[in-house]
C-alpha cells in the first residue's frame, strides 16, 4: 500500500509522544512492506527530502507568516498573542505539503497513493484539501482533542477543525475505548470510530539494554543514591499532566518513606510554578527537576535507573510515557479518573497486576499509590516483571502497526467496491 502520512512532530523534532509514535508507526509500516511517505514540519535546519529507516521524507521549509497572518484570522487569533506565530507555522506546514503533493509529486513524479494518514488537527488541513483535490480516501487520526488537552479552555478554531476533518474522514482511528467515548459525547460521527492502542518498541524499551553501572551512574548525576527510592515523572510540564500534584502527595510519601526522591523530566509552561511550589511545600531536597526534553537513549536510561514511575495525568488519551515505563519493567501509579487511556493500559489488581490506579485529582490518592508499592518490595518486583510482560502481549509496535494496516486496508478497498460499483 501507498501511504502519504501527515505529522507535525517527526524525528529530530519530537515535543511529545505523537512525534515518537508517528515515527515508530511509519517505520513498522514500511517493514510490513508498504511504501511510507511522510511529511511533517521544518524550521529550516532540516533535509527536505531523505530515507529514515524505509520512509521517505519529506520537511518543506517553513517561513514566518505570523506579521501578516492576523489580518485574515479571527478576532480569537489576533488575542491569542504568541500563539500567532505557531498558528502560522501550521497553516504554511499545511499549504506547503498539500501543494507539494497535488502540484508536484503526482503530476511531475508519477507518484500515487492508496491513503491519507493524518495525525491530529495539524495535519487536518491538508487531509481535507488533498483528499477533496484527489479523491484519495482519508483516515484522520485523533490522539486527544482540543477540548480535553486544555481541560476545556482551547480554541474554538481547533475544535471545529477536528469536526471538519472526522466529517472529511472515510475512518477515524483514536487510541483508547476512554477516548472514543470522549468523542462520541462530543458529537463525532460513533459509526466512522475505530479504537486501535498505541504501542513501543520493546527492543529499543528494554531493562537488558542498560547496565547497572550506566543506572547508577544516572542517578549519581542527579544526587540520588543506590539506597534511595527514585520515583519518576517524565513528560509535558503542563497543568493537564497533573505534576503539582504529584508534588503536593510527596510530603505524604515522604512522611512514611523518607528515603524517596522524585525527578521530574520535562519542559513546559509550569516551570517556575513547580519550582516555588516545591520550595513551599519544604520538598526541595527531595525534588530533583531536569527541564529538558530527552532523547529516547536518554529516556531509557531514565526509566531503568526509576524504581517507580508516576503519571498523575488528569487527561490522557492513551499515555505512551507509561506504556514505556512498562516497557522497561517499572511498576506504574496513573491517573485513571475521566478519560485516561492509561486506565485501560494498566492492570491494577489480580495476578497480572502491573500498578495502581488513582485519582490524579487528589494528592493523598497519589500518595496512597506510590506508598502502597513502596510498603512492598516483593510487588514491586513483580508488578514491573507484569508491566513488561503485558507490553510484549498488547502493545508492541509490529502488533499495532498490523491493526492499523487493516483499517487502512479495509478503507481503500471500501473505496475500490464503490468506484467499481458506480462504473469509475
Amino acid at each position: 500500500m501507498r501511504i502519504a502520512f501527515f505529522t507535525w512532530e517527526y524525528p529530530p523534532v519530537v515535543v511529545g509522544g505523537l512525534g515518537t509514535f508517528t515515527y515508530e508507526l511509519t517505520t513498522a509500516l514500511a517493514r510490513l512492506g508498504n511504501e511510507v511517505t511522510a511529511f511533517t514540519m521544518n524550521d529550516s535546519s532540516l533535509k527536505t527530502r531523505e530515507i529514515l529507516e524505509g520512509v521517505e521524507v519529506h520537511r518543506p521549509r517553513l517561513i514566518d507568516f505570523s506579521e501578516i497572518l492576523p489580518e485574515f484570522e479571527s478576532e480569537e487569533i489576533r488575542r491569542s498573542g504568541t500563539a500567532a506565530k505557531f498558528f502560522s507555522k501550521v497553516l504554511v506546514y499545511n499549504l506547503l505539503v498539500s501543494t507539494k503533493i497535488a502540484n508536484d509529486l503526482i503530476p511531475n513524479e508519477g507518484r500515487r497513493f492508496d491513503l491519507l494518514s493524518v495525525h491530529d488537527w495539524l495535519s487536518a488541513m491538508a487531509g481535507i484539501t488533498l483528499k477533496k483535490a484527489t479523491g484519495i480516501p482519508m483516515v484522520f487520526h485523533i490522539h486527544s482533542t482540543e477540548r480535553g488537552r486544555t481541560l476545556g479552555r482551547g480554541s474554538s478554531i481547533i475544535y471545529d477543525l477536528e469536526k471538519k476533518a472526522a466529517a472529511w474522514a472515510d475512518r477515524i482511528v483514536t487510541v483508547s475505548y476512554a477516548m472514543r467515548d470522549e468523542l462520541v459525547a462530543c458529537g463525532f460521527p460513533s459509526e466512522k470510530i475505530e479504537v486501535v492502542w498505541n504501542g513501543v518498541d520493546p527492543g529499543k524499551y528494554s531493562p537488558d539494554r542498560v547496565g547497572v553501572e550506566e543506572r547508577l551512574a544516572l542517578r549519581s548525576r542527579y544526587g540520588i543514591s543506590n539506597g534511595e527510592v527514585m520515583l519518576l515523572f517524565l513528560g509535558r510540564l503542563t497543568a493537564v499532566k497533573g505534576v503539582d500534584r504529584l508534588l503536593m502527595a510527596m510530603p505524604h510519601i515522604i512522611s512514611r518513606f523518607p528515603n524517596t526522591k522524585l525527578l521530574v523530566v520535562g519542559k513546559g509552561e509550569l516551570q517556575e510554578e513547580l519550582l516555588a511550589l516545591s520550595e513551599s511545600l519544604g520538598i526541595r531536597g527531595n525534588v530533583v527537576f531536569d527541564f529538558r526534553m530527552l532523547s529516547e537513549k536518554e529516556r531509557t536510561v531514565v526509566y531503568a535507573a526509576s524504581d517507580i514511575a508516576v503519571f498523575p495525568s488528569l487527561y490522557e488519551p492513551f499515555g505512551i510515557v507509561a506504556l514505556e515505563a512498562m516497557a522497561m519493567e517499572k511498576p506504574v501509579v496513573v491517573g485513571a479518573r475521566g478519560v485516561s487511556g492509561m486506565r485501560e493500559i494498566v492492570i491494577n489488581s489480580g495476578e497480572r497486576q502491573c500498578g495502581y490506579h488513582i485519582n490524579p485529582y487528589d494528592p493523598m490518592d497519589i500518595a496512597w499509590g506510590v506508598n502502597s508499592l513502596l510498603s512492598s518490595p516483593a510487588n514491586m518486583r513483580s508488578f514491573g516483571m507484569n508491566a513488561r510482560g503485558r507490553v510484549l502481549e498488547q502493545f508492541t509496535m509490529e502488533k499495532v502497526a498490523g491493526k492499523i494496516l487493516d483499517v487502512y486496508r479495509r478503507v481503500v478497498e471500501s473505496k475500490k467496491n464503490l468506484g467499481a460499483a458506480a462504473g469509475i
